[in-house]
């Protein structure tokens, strides 16, 4: 029987640095230690480039948006997964026309920039405005063909939804990505979503028995305030916990809630494959009996 393996890292790191540069520096520090390590795909948190601006709403963030085409900071990993001959889905904040995303570029291990994925789901709370800045993502569940295997790449609040997982999975993912930004919660501290965040990813996982990757940050952050008088910064406590999840929903890696870590896991793809086969998961389907799904109230309508 054929055998095709992949090691997998989750990076777990801060970047609450309004000097994008110092976060640049930092991750590329990390990417290379986990290359070092043996990793050949490798999924930092999500918009790691920059400090999370979410946390409160300042129109003068707008401009840390760059555009997707010719972009330097894009074109900087890119040369670095060639040299290690790496796969890196990179987050940034991207401007298309006067719209802005969420967005991550997928990097294969010979610099070549795959494409895009802009996120689909925009959360929108306490701490987590992002629906002022982001433009619901257009570009559908994506998966991408790489030096090592096809993956999957879905960004924070998209973690949430069985959809995403599935329509990936669909799609042949072998690995799922999540690159995550998550933590407190301003309006109670008493609310840790820590273990049903990791629990939801695992389900996913064992639900499309498909190895997954899911990559925090750490550290405290506080966001430059609105700017209207009165209306204090808010502070968010970012808790990590990153982890890897093997293809029944096992958690094989995970990190602690405060340290910088590299996680590492390695798996059989085409074992894998040949499980999931076996259990029948996607043979049993009956897609045609799914049609509440693609409604909102969970109610059939004729025509």
């Amino acid at each position: 029987m054929t055998s095709r393996n992949i090691t997998v890292a989750a990076v777990q790191m801060p970047s609450g640095d309004w000097d994008a540069a110092k976060n640049i520096a930092r991750a590329e520090a990390l990417i290379r230690q986990a290359a070092a390590q043996g990793a050949q795909l490798i999924v930092c948190p999500e918009l790691f480039m920059l400090p999370y601006f979410c946390i409160d709403q300042n129109a003068d963030h707008f401009a840390l948006a760059q555009p997707f085409e010719g972009n330097p900071q894009l074109a900087h990993f890119a040369a670095l997964a060639a040299e290690l001959g790496v796969v890196l889905p990179v987050g940034f904040y991207e401007r298309g026309g006067n719209a802005t995303y969420n967005s991550v570029a997928v990097i294969d291990a010979d610099g070549t920039i795959l494409g895009r994925y802009r996120k689909t789901h925009i959360p929108d709370g306490p701490g987590y405005t992002e629906k002022y800045y982001f433009t619901p993502g257009d570009t559908g569940f994506m998966v991408w063909d790489t030096r090592f295997g096809r993956i999957g790449v879905g960004i924070c609040w998209d973690q949430w939804y069985p959809e995403t997982a599935r329509s990936m999975a669909l799609m042949g993912a072998e690995v799922l990505c999540f690159p995550t930004i998550i933590g407190s919660e301003p309006q109670d501290a008493t609310l840790d979503s820590s273990g049903h965040w990791q629990r939801t990813m695992q389900g996913h996982a064992a639900a499309n028995m498909v190895p997954l990757v899911a990559a925090n940050r750490v550290g405290t952050e506080t966001g430059k305030g609105s700017g209207v008088p009165g209306h204090a910064p808010l502070t968010s406590t970012l808790y990590g916990s990153s982890f890897i999840a093997d293809h029944t929903g096992a958690k094989v890696q995970e990190a602690n809630r405060m340290d910088e870590t590299i996680l590492l896991a390695q798996f059989d793809l085409d074992a894998i494959r040949r499980a999931r086969q076996a259990f029948g998961f996607f043979r049993d389907r009956r897609p045609e009996m799914y049609g509440r799904l693609l409604t909102s109230d969970g109610q059939l309508r004729r025509s």
